[in-house]
């Protein structure tokens, strides 16, 4: 049997190549009990090697915080643009759409180049503006309590317009993608909305890019079988890919 040191440079070697690890392949592998393989993790957990994340552990952070959207649109903004572009692709003719809020649903607006007429229902400020001036987009801005760090809104006024109508599509930030958890925001206001944005959408389309995988935020939105097709980054792992295609989830990756 390997001894503790050994156990622990084979965790750190699988986690640096699949980026996350779960106990239960590790008791096969290293022929050990669930029970050492926590003690292993929590003690390079200790050492800021790794995250313990349910089940396993993983390299990054899995817990995001609620960061200004300012802050947030410098972050992989390449990446947002172009994951953006290709949702914007997906608009059909005289389509009615929900876009909820974030950065990359941002950079999707600025790339919405509308085939007749094209209705927008947002929550997101920033989007109406983004939209405003052009002729060929009506704009439905929901109404609620403004959260300055989203520039979005959220409560009861929102639900109320949302349960009146249906569209095609719902174009979908996240904060944190989990394949156990599923879908998370920062805020729960925000996550409640979501759901009522999903209720009242055909088809769920999620616009994320590789960083969001494998976090999870305060507020749960909803589970990962909910969701239709995610638009993301070349960042994303083998292993998370067959996860969410498993799943029925079309992955697009730009």
């Amino acid at each position: 049997m390997i001894n503790i040191a050994e156990r622990h440079q084979y965790i750190l070697n699988k986690i640096q190549t699949d980026g996350a690890i779960d106990v239960q392949s590790l008791c096969k592998k290293l022929n050990v009990s669930s029970v050492t393989i926590r003690k292993d993790l929590k003690l390079l957990e200790d050492k800021n090697l790794l995250f313990r994340t349910h089940g396993g552990a993983t390299l990054n952070n899995p817990y995001t915080v609620d960061k200004h959207v300012n802050e947030k649109e410098h972050l992989q903004s390449a990446e947002k643009m172009r994951i953006g572009a290709l949702a914007a692709d997906l608009i059909e003719d005289n389509d009615s759409i929900i876009i909820a809020s974030g950065t990359t649903v941002l950079a999707m607006a600025r790339s919405i180049k509308p085939k007749g007429s094209l209705t927008v229902i947002t929550s997101a400020l920033n989007v109406a503006l983004e939209l405003l001036n052009r002729n060929d987009i009506e704009i439905i801005q929901l109404g609620g309590t403004l959260r300055k760090s989203s520039a979005s809104v959220a409560g009861p006024y929102s639900d109320n317009v949302l349960g009146n109508v249906f569209c095609s599509k719902l174009f979908l930030g996240v904060d944190g993608i989990d394949l156990e958890f599923g879908l998370t925001t920062t805020n729960a206001s925000e996550a409640h909305l979501n759901r009522q944005m999903i209720e009242s959408s055909q088809k769920i389309i999620v616009l994320a890019d590789s960083t969001k995988f494998g976090r999870r935020g305060f507020g749960r939105i909803c589970g990962i079988e909910e969701v239709d097709h995610i638009i993301t980054d070349d960042g994303i792992s083998d292993q998370i890919k067959k996860g969410l295609e498993s799943h029925g989830i079309k992955v697009s990756i730009i």
